[in-house]
């Protein structure tokens, strides 16, 4: 009994009339399998033929070797990847350790220079106006230390004087008798009280400029001080190591790292440098500043005080004018912005 030639889904093989092959869908069918096959990957060409209906078998597929055009094979071996983003725990790492050969390096220095070992550069002129910057504003915060301590001292006494005067007052509405002398002395205490108050706002004004100079301006300058007394330890330790490679001996291996240092070395002599000149800069702009603001500050304390305990309440006005300075009165808000308008 013959059997029925199965017959395959994936491509039916048409015939002509008289039993041939049709050899242009056969073509086609290959070309479009070839296209349909990735480029480069060594594959071998694939071709459908077929047989007539008396064969066994309706299509054979065979497989040799593919003879198109230009291919290109896959080539094994290690695949590099382009170093356009560096790895961020790399970075931290690197930056750890060169962070932690400074530290030993300047460690080393500050050790070797309190041990009488190792050899520091200095620079006496700019040393010594250091030295007198540190004096003078020790001695600045003593004179803001005592002015406080005045100021305090002075708004008790004021407190003191104008409750003096109020009860003063208050008897000289009660006491027929000794009406006058009190309200003498409450005249007395209240002017007294005014007249402290005026001082008070001086003496505060004073206080403000000072503390200004020493905690803001003298500390900023100050700063840039131990940025240089930091650049300068790096810059001698670099330069004493720099002096121990030189020593030794010069071969192959020790160039190199002669070399690395000199690098270091000018990088940080051109810090040092840089920092140095910043300081003798600050020093320069701070000291005229100084003058300038104690000047003025020095002549406002001293007519202030003089005027008060002279009892000369005009001058003392006068003096709280020429330097524009404005007294809060008691219990009376500062004025809203609404109102300034």
């Amino acid at each position: 009994m013959a059997q029925e030639s199965p017959k395959s889904s994936a491509a039916e093989i048409p015939v002509t009339s008289n039993g041939e092959v049709d050899d242009s869908r056969e073509h086609g069918f290959n070309r479009d399998l070839k296209r349909s096959l990735p480029a480069g990957l060594g594959l071998s060409e694939t071709q459908i033929t077929s047989h007539g209906f008396d064969s066994t078998k309706e299509g054979v597929i065979e497989a040799g070797a593919f003879q198109g055009g230009q291919s290109t094979h896959a080539k094994s071996g290690p695949v590099l990847l382009a170093d356009e983003t560096k790895n961020p725990a790399m970075e931290k790492l690197e930056l750890v350790r060169k962070w932690s050969l400074n530290t030993y390096k300047c460690t080393r220095q500050i050790i070797s220079e309190k041990l009488g070992r190792g050899s520091r550069t200095v620079d006496l002129e700019l040393e010594a106006q250091i030295d007198i910057l540190r004096d003078n504003k020790k001695k600045y915060e003593n004179i803001l230390k005592l002015a406080q301590t005045l100021s305090t001292q002075l708004f008790q006494m004021v407190h003191t004087q104008r409750q003096l005067g109020d009860a003063f007052a208050d008897l000289s509405l009660k006491s027929l008798e000794l009406h006058e002398e009190f309200g003498y002395n409450a005249d007395t205490q209240k002017l007294l009280a005014k007249n402290g108050e005026t001082l008070l706002g001086a003496i505060n004004f004073f206080i403000a400029s000072v503390n200004t100079l020493v905690n803001k301006t003298i500390e900023d300058t100050l700063m840039t001080v131990k940025q240089y007394e930091s650049a300068r330890i790096e810059y001698d330790a670099y330069r004493t190591d720099l002096e121990e490679l030189n020593l030794g001996p010069r071969d192959a291996n020790t160039l190199p790292k002669i070399e690395q240092s000199q690098h270091l070395f000018q990088a940080h002599k051109e810090k040092y440098d840089k920092m140095r000149n910043d300081v003798s800069i600050k020093l320069k702009f701070l000291e005229e500043n100084k003058v300038k603001v104690l000047h003025n500050q020095l002549v406002l304390f001293h007519n202030a005080i003089a005027a008060y305990f002279a009892g000369n309440q005009k001058q003392l006005e006068q003096t709280l004018k020429q330097f524009h300075i404005k007294l809060k009165t008691p219990g009376v808000d500062a004025p809203s912005w609404l109102e300034e308008q």
